[in-house]
């Protein structure tokens, strides 16, 4: 097939936030794509997701299919942005479609989804001014997350907060710097775990992973923060997690949570690749945090693929499995 990739480059400028460009990829996660494409066969081209002729590409040159690995521009629905200009123009792509990718950016509406389907999630207030009066069965600690970001974009230990006054402070930084709406949601004691679901033909759960924050004490920070995301593994900053996969948890708890993942991503409407970020309560109880249908798939230091190769899967079987999904249902 002829495969296009499109994908967002991260880049260096001094001139935006420090995470701005968290959630694009880099040139070595795009260049692992390419390699695995070309293993199997495929002519593969690239498309920067950022330039202005974008529907005029599409419309002009011939793809089979479009490798979507795009987080989109700007806006609250940019992870949707580019599949609508593919489903207009009738071009298949991977992963997810446009409602789904609109709907999981958005904290708020997916927990509103998760509540329906009796999905644990943290209870929750939207703020859309921070000048709101807390619901007072909302219990501190609270953590406070920008509505529409990923890759814990605008989230940080001091976000984290224990108080009224605390919580004011913070929540006028976050709607400030991010200007959009802020999620201020109940914060989960217990084990960080994230839950990959792959699908070719069949749907399968991969293995759970487990990030224990314990080792990092020295940097202060004991969850899945921006500079946690961002700088892991760099010992002189104390962001060094230590991943179990599989998670240490006994089968019953392991199965439990395995399909919490599974029915978030099928009340989430997601196709060929998905992982559940989610948090396990001192009482066995599963919150899904968010669903992210974009995973991160740089071969090195994602998640994803850390579950993968635990199930006994080599980097191109990722990309031919979410490949060969999509061409499927286009088939279907």
């Amino acid at each position: 097939m002829n495969i296009a990739i499109a994908y967002n480059l991260k880049k260096e400028d001094d001139s935006k936030p420090p995470d701005y460009f968290s959630e694009f990829d880099s040139q070595e996660t795009i260049d692992a794509i390419d390699h695995a494409l070309k293993i199997k066969g495929h002519t593969v081209s690239f498309v920067d997701a950022e330039r202005s002729d974008l529907f005029g590409y599409f419309k002009k040159n011939r793809i089979d299919m479009v490798f979507n690995i795009a987080e989109g521009t700007r806006g609250k629905f940019r992870e949707a942005q580019l599949p609508a200009i593919l489903d207009y123009l009738n071009i298949p792509y991977t992963g997810s479609g446009t409602l789904s990718l609109a709907v999981a950016l958005n904290k708020t509406l997916t927990k509103k989804i998760l509540r329906a389907e009796k999905i644990p999630t943290p209870n929750s207030q939207l703020f859309l001014t921070g000048k709101e009066k807390l619901d007072p069965a909302l219990k501190f600690p609270l953590i406070i997350k920008p509505n529409c970001e990923g890759s814990a974009k605008g989230i940080s230990v001091t976000n984290v907060v224990h108080s009224h006054k605390e919580l004011s402070e913070r929540l006028e930084v976050v709607i400030k710097t991010y200007e959009q709406d802020a999620l201020v949601e109940e914060f989960i004691e217990g084990k960080e775990l994230t839950v990959g679901i792959l699908e070719n033909g069949k749907t399968t759960v991969l293995p759970i992973l487990e990030i224990d924050f314990s080792s990092c004490s020295k940097s202060g920070e004991y969850f899945y923060s921006w500079r946690m995301k961002e700088f892991q593994g760099n010992d002189s900053l104390g962001l060094t997690p230590t991943f179990h996969c599989p998670a240490r948890l006994d089968k019953a708890t392991e199965k439990l949570i395995q399909d919490t993942a599974l029915k978030t991503h099928r009340a989430i409407g997601c196709y060929d690749i998905s992982r559940t970020d989610i948090r396990l309560n001192n009482e066995n109880i599963p919150y899904v945090l968010e669903i992210n249908p974009l995973p991160g798939l740089n071969p090195r230091t994602s998640n994803f693929p850390i579950m993968a190769y635990a199930a006994g899967l080599k980097y191109e079987d990722i990309i031919d499995s979410v490949l060969m999904n999509a061409h499927k249902r286009r088939r279907a």
